[in-house]
Parts: C-alpha cells; structure tokens; sequence
C-alpha cells in the first residue's frame, strides 16, 4: 500500500508516539476513523512556553534529544499510524487536567497547546513502526503546519509495519483515556522521573546500563511499549560490544601505525571489560603484558587466561598459561581445579590443542566471546556463569558455546510462550487472574516442549519475581491456589 501524506506533529511528540508513551494527538481538524498518514517530526514544539512548561518533567530529556536531532538531522520518516477515533475535545479544566495526566503533557502546556490553536479535537493513534525508514527534504515553516497533513514529494509502502503497542494494550489505553481514568501507577511515573532527573549526573557505562535497564522494566510496567524490553543493543554506551572480534582479529598490517604490543593490549581490555561485563571479578591489581598472565578472575571461580590478537595463536601459549597460571596461584593442583582459557582467532594448531586437552584449557575465538556478551546485553541475567563453566571444557569450545547460547534462547523462547498464555487465557476468559491449572490447559493445547503443572507453576513462579516482573502472583497457602496476572510482554529474537 502507497500513499503520500504525514501528519505534521513537533518531534517530541512524534517520539512519545513512537515509544509507546502516548496515543492521542491534537489534530487542526477531524481525522476520519482508519484514516492512514505518516508522523512527520517538526522542529518545534508548536507552543510559544518553554519546553519545561509543556513537558512533564520524566519526558523533557526525551524532548530535547528529539528537537535536537529534528533541528540538526535529516528528516527521516519512521513511523506511520492510522485513527482509532477523533472526537471533541473537553470544555472543562478539570477533565483537561485529567486528560493531561494520561499524557506527556502538563496541565498547562495542554491548555495552551489548545488555545494558541484554537485546537477542537483529540484523536487515538494506533501507531506503527516502518520496517525501514525514509528520508525526505525538510519541509519549510513546518512550524505553521503543526497538526495539519504534509504533502510529501515521495511515497513509500507500508505493507510491512510492526504495531508499536498490542491489540489489547492499545485497548486498554484508549479505554482508559477515554474515561479518563486516574493514571494507575503514579509511583512508577514519579519513579521515572526521578530516574531521568538522576541519569542527567551520571555518565559513566556502568551506571548508563544500571539506569537504562531499571527505566526498560518502568516502561513495561507502565506500559509504554511491548517490545523488547531488554534489548539495549542500540544503548551508545554498548557500542564496544561490536569491537570485540574486531580487536581480537588485528594484525600489524590491519593497525596501521600500531605495534603488536599496542594491539594486544587493546584486546587484552576489551577481554576483561566482557568478562567483567558477564559477571566475572576481574584482578585489576593483576598485570598482564610481556611474561605477566593476561587474565585473572576471582568470582564466581578462579579463571585465568591468555588474550592472543592476531591472525594465529602462537604454539606455545598453553605452555605459558601454565607456567603463568601456576605463578600466579602458586599451587599446580588449585589450578587444576581453576579455569584455564585461552582466546585467540582461527583455528588452533594441532599441537595447541593437544597441549589444551592434556592441561584441560578452553580455547575460543573472539566472535564466540561476542556472542555471549551481545546475549547478556540484550537479556540481562540470561548468561549463568556456573553453568557456563561446563562449557569451558579441554580443547577448541567455540561449537560447544554455541549450543550453550542456543540452550538459552530456547529458555527465553519458552518463558516468552508462558508470558502469552497468561495473557491471552485472562484475555479470552475476561479475568484479570488465574491459577496455574487454567493456564496449564492452555499451554497444553500446542506446548513448545512438554510440561508439567509444577514445572510450569515453576516457571511462574520465576517470571513473577520482583527481578523479573514479567508475571504478577497472589500468594496462597496451596501452590494450585496461588493466583496469576500479567504485567509485561518478554519479546525474544527468532533468529
């Protein structure tokens, strides 16, 4: 399907829209019911008072990035929607203030938002995500056209779109705009806002990531956005992930102007920032460089290792982790019991790997070591390192670590299958809890793998944890009486 006209809105919020942090706009005229139209992010925010003013505070950093990016970049069109419903909008300050509470909108900057305008009608977008999205030219005084439709020069096909909230997510939000029905967690909001207030002073990766994971699980909660909750991949403060098969493939001839020393070290860092990054306690006190061991980490379990950048890995290297490891640990037998690895790229010689079997020393490639962060980045908590540990076993593991990674995206993969049970059993049977029975007969009707009702009560029992929170439980004396509801979605990739 083509068409050629957008929706003229200031960019914040066309980002609210698009992050599922609101559903209704304030249209210059009446927009007919499956109306389609592109969301066009002018650079504005269409009201003469501050920023401040229009914004409810746990959204103003959100705006200012998207009039920064509206004013500074080019346009680029990535959403499309289509109206639910329009209709008039309220007379009386006191239902505008309610309505304001549903919104990204303080009560004030509703309030002129309508009279600069003279603006008459609210409209419920049922908002899409464009599968790729498409530059157009800036549109002049795009200011005077806020909330009226753009002609555009261009038209693109929006035969793949993926809705920004569910069917019955959408449902319940347009439901409860249209009651105006009091928000019903204003704790989560405050906490939000506190949130964004406090991540302003803080810059460094670890608190970003601590930070960006706690605001991902509030948006759930709140309901914002039904996907991926934990997908923090695109986060700029993770961009180093992608460097780390890069680094561990360097050679002197690829690093230009860079010795060998330098380019193994940088490997060496960004190994330690990975396997910190997994949750290993990386010995900084410990020095790696020429006749020191690479690695040493202390929990959840001794490992030591050995970084080798560079097209080959040397013959000599399992000799040398243990002649360093031994050092280092001052006892040959606890270093038998200690995790030994080595990471390099390529395939190991013979010689290597025999040497590995015989000492019981893992070795794997950079892009393995990737993988697994690259999972922990996007599903915090899903990487167990004990468990990993029977994967770091004699001889090349690359294989063996990728049937670990797979293992535990078919976990994620069944928990994402159990979340959609809950949902869709209390949907279908208009309740908002159930025990686990009713949904184990759901579950049965095409079950991924089999389970039985304990296993599955298990499984509830781990998705409703407060870490979780994909799951909410009313606790009972017996287990079978124990009552569930659904909170948030879990969207795993399918690749």
């Amino acid at each position: 399907m083509f068409f050629k006209q957008a929706l003229c809105l200031p960019a914040p919020e066309v980002l609210a829209l698009t992050q599922g942090r609101m559903i209704v706009v304030l249209p210059s005229l009446f927009l007919g019911t499956g109306q389609p139209f592109f969301l066009y992010p002018a650079e504005t925010s269409g009201v003469a008072i501050s920023l401040e003013n229009i914004y409810r505070s746990s959204f103003l950093p959100d705006a200012k990035i998207a009039l920064n990016q509206a004013q500074n970049d080019p346009v680029l069109i990535k959403a499309l929607a289509k109206c639910e419903l329009c209709h008039r909008l309220y007379d009386q300050p006191e239902l505008l203030e309610k309505l304001a509470q549903l919104t990204i909108w303080t009560g004030e900057g509703l309030r002129a938002k309508i009279e600069e305008k003279n603006l008459k009608n609210l409209a419920y977008l049922r908002v899409y995500k464009l599968s790729e999205p498409f530059e157009i030219e800036p549109i002049a005084e795009s200011s005077a056209k806020i909330g009226k439709f753009l002609g555009l020069s261009i038209s693109a096909n929006i035969s793949e779109s993926i809705p920004i909230l569910d069917d019955i997510t959408f449902a319940k939000r347009q439901a409860s705009i249209k009651n105006l029905e009091p928000p019903k967690h204003p704790e989560l909001e405050e906490l939000e806002t506190a949130i964004a207030q406090f991540q302003t002073n803080y810059s460094s990766q670890e608190e970003q990531l601590g930070l960006n994971l706690l605001k991902a699980k509030i948006h759930q909660l709140l309901g914002w956005k039904t996907s991926k909750p934990a997908n923090l991949t695109d986060d700029s403060s993770l961009n180093w992930i992608n460097e780390i098969a890069a680094l561990g493939n360097r050679s002197k001839e690829l690093d230009e102007g860079k010795s060998n020393y330098q380019a193994g070290t940088d490997f060496e860092n960004i190994v330690k920032k990975s396997l910190e990054f997994l949750g290993f306690t990386i010995d900084y006190a410990h020095k790696g460089g020429a006749g020191g061991l690479d690695l040493f980490c202390s929990k959840p379990y001794p490992l030591v290792g050995e970084c080798k950048a560079g097209r080959k890995i040397p013959n000599d290297t399992a000799v040398q982790l243990l002649n360093l490891g031994t050092l280092r640990l001052k006892d040959k037998k606890i270093l038998e019991q200690t995790t030994q690895l080595i990471i390099g790229p390529g395939e190991p010689t013979e010689q290597l790997n025999e040497a590995a079997k015989v000492h019981s020393m893992a070795i794997i490639n950079p892009m393995t070591l990737e993988k697994l962060v690259k999972l922990e980045a996007q599903y915090p908590g899903s990487v167990d390192l004990i468990e990993l540990k029977n994967y770091l076993q004699k001889g090349q593991m690359d294989d063996n670590i990728d049937e670990y990674i797979k293992m535990v995206v078919n976990r994620l993969r069944l928990r994402s299958y159990i979340i959609q049970v809950v949902k869709k059993y209390l949907n279908n049977a208009q309740v908002s809890e159930a025990t686990v029975s009713g949904f184990h007969g759901s579950y049965c009707a095409n079950p991924p793998q089999p389970l039985s009702e304990w296993q599955l009560y298990e499984i509830l029992i781990e998705l409703s944890s407060p870490l979780a929170g994909y799951i909410g439980r009313k606790k009972a004396e017996d287990w079978r009486n124990d009552r569930f509801y659904f909170l948030r979605e879990l969207i795993v990739d399918q690749t």
